[in-house]
């Protein structure tokens, strides 16, 4: 696989990939913010103006926001103005050297800039060409622009959360773009592994659409999918109202009390005046889940946080103390496992979020900061790419 000798290669599984990234915001630099994670060496393209995720949140200089920070944590960084011919023609340098190309902008767009896959495979045949759009090209909706909000819109996020809430809303995180992203991400390394087999490069196409609807469908697709419908196409405990944290007297806590074993287990301690036959079995309770709730709302108002989380910890029942965002940063058990990796950049020590995932041979890790805009031009548009300036100058006679 291509990588210029002059870049040290990481300890990781995708050590020695070269990755060419045209992606911007988060559903694409998160798929291969995790590519370079795992040891991957991702060049980000960007325009003169740069990602707008720079902008968006705040960091401790202009250009360098908290999300671009992190999603394109570990990757080189060139600037190139591709409605300039040079440009392109350094990118097509670039494309020589590499293993994957991956981009989101609209299709028409890459291909007037001459980026297409017929182009880029003309001058890398084994290359896999990663699209990361809202929609299918193959759909009437193609090319239509797409964001997070829209597409949580679109796949039934608001409506569900309605059916909870009684008034549509969105999740408070950017799921689309991240789900897709990792869609992106297992779809690019599904296309490598049918390379390494058969040496034969492909297109690969990604959507946020398409790949919300098959997350939101996994469970709420339920009777919907026989003929006739058995049932709307919802999971009713996922909607029931009364799911959520219980109130106890002084916070919140998060517990599961579903499967009859940790039912019977927690009707046998705690002894709930309403405990009766009617709720004996996982299926009753299902019938009824509404009322189930309930009623475990009214009893987890009897006890303390502490005092529920040592009950049901010594039940062996699914529990949790809610924490915000702000607390995960101070997490006993996330600490223990070393999973945060601060990292000295030119703006002080970052503390990034760490590889989720662990391999015994080959661990990824947070290999470096995010670069600040065009950082590698001059070492990546000319000492990586005068080596192969002249067969992409005869390929173009």
């Amino acid at each position: 696989m291509a990588l210029n000798d002059t870049i040290t290669a990481p300890n990781g599984p995708l050590a020695g990939l070269r990755v060419i990234d045209l992606t911007s915001v988060v559903f694409g630099p998160y798929a291969t913010q995790i590519m370079a994670d795992m040891g991957a060496e991702v060049i980000k393209v960007e325009p003169p103006e740069g990602d707008n995720t720079r902008w968006i949140t705040t960091g401790p200089v202009p250009g360098m926001g908290g999300i671009y920070v992190n999603v394109n944590r570990g990757k080189r960084g060139v600037m190139l103005d591709l409605r300039q011919e040079e440009d392109r023609e350094s990118l097509r340098r670039l494309i020589a050297t590499a293993d994957v190309f991956i981009h989101s902008m609209r299709g028409k767009a890459i291909a007037r800039l001459g980026f297409d896959y017929e182009s880029v495979r003309a001058i890398r045949p084994d290359i896999v060409y990663t699209n990361c759009y809202g929609y299918s090209r193959r759909g009437p909706e193609a090319d239509k622009p797409a964001y997070d909000d829209t597409i949580q819109a679109e796949c039934g996020i608001p409506h569900v959360q309605g059916l909870m809430n009684g008034e549509p809303g969105y999740v408070a995180t950017i799921m689309a773009d991240k789900v897709a992203g990792l869609h992106a991400l297992y779809a690019t390394m599904m296309a490598l592994f049918h390379r390494e087999r058969t040496g034969e490069g492909q297109e690969v196409e990604v959507t946020m659409f398409e790949a919300m609807s098959s997350f939101m469908l996994v469970e709420h697709a339920n009777g919907a999918m026989f003929a006739p419908p058995t049932t709307p196409a919802h999971y009713h405990r996922a909607v029931e109202p009364n799911r959520r944290p219980y109130k106890t007297k002084d916070g919140h806590v998060a517990a599961l009390i579903y499967n009859d074993k940790h039912w019977n287990a927690f009707v046998a301690a705690v002894n709930p005046p309403w405990a009766s036959e009617e709720f004996a079995t996982l299926a009753q309770r299902a019938k009824q889940i509404g009322r189930v709730y309930g009623l475990l709302g009214e009893t987890f108002l009897t006890r303390t946080t502490q005092e529920w989380l040592d009950t049901l910890q010594a039940l062996h029942i699914p529990c949790a103390r809610l924490q915000s965002t702000d607390e995960l940063f101070d997490n006993e058990h996330l600490n223990a496992i070393g999973f945060f990796e601060e990292v000295e950049t030119e703006q002080g020590p970052v503390r990034f979020p760490g590889v989720p995932t662990w391999f015994s041979k080959t661990p990824g890790k947070v290999r470096g900061p995010a670069p600040t805009l065009g950082q590698d031009n001059s070492e990546l548009l000319t000492k990586v790419t005068s080596s192969v300036a002249p067969a992409i100058a005869g390929e173009s006679q």
